[in-house]
């Protein structure tokens, strides 16, 4: 059963799968990070659905690239217009799982469909207790 662990923020969550028992609900191609995160119920933006027409699941890969299908021509050059890309970014809806892998979350990504272009922070720099909404009074 592959390992998979997703870091956001520095903090670490692992799920396992079984190969080729997941439901597959079209979230990407089957058993990318993509499908396995909307199974397993790890938050991973994809605002175009997972059809390889958006950077906002893009990954980086921190150990066990050679568990990853190849990259194909159109992930590669939608990756071109990642924030921030690297020699180990990965598109989560097109990287197919294969084995034991671990990626990171940038700290950025661009959602046009959500932020109408703006940047999001993946990381915030103020403490949990400053993030909450302030109390409305009438």
């Amino acid at each position: 059963m592959p390992k998979v662990t997703f870091i956001k923020d520095g903090k670490e969550t692992t799920v396992e799968f079984e190969k080729g028992k997941l439901p597959y609900e079209h979230h990407g191609l089957p058993e990318s990070f993509l499908d396995v995160a909307m199974n397993l119920g790890i938050p991973l933006e994809h605002a175009c659905g997972g059809s390889c027409a958006c950077t906002t699941c893009h990954l980086y890969v921190v150990k066990g690239e050679e568990n990853l299908s190849e990259p194909e021509d159109k992930e590669l050059d939608r990756l071109d217009t990642a924030w921030d890309l690297r020699t180990n970014s990965r598109l989560g809806c097109q990287a197919v799982i294969k084995g034991d892998v671990v990626v990171e979350f940038p700290m950025y990504t661009r959602n046009y469909v959500q932020e109408g272009g703006a940047i999001q922070l993946g990381k915030s720099d103020q403490p949990d207790e400053a993030k909450k909404p302030a109390e409305v009074r009438p």
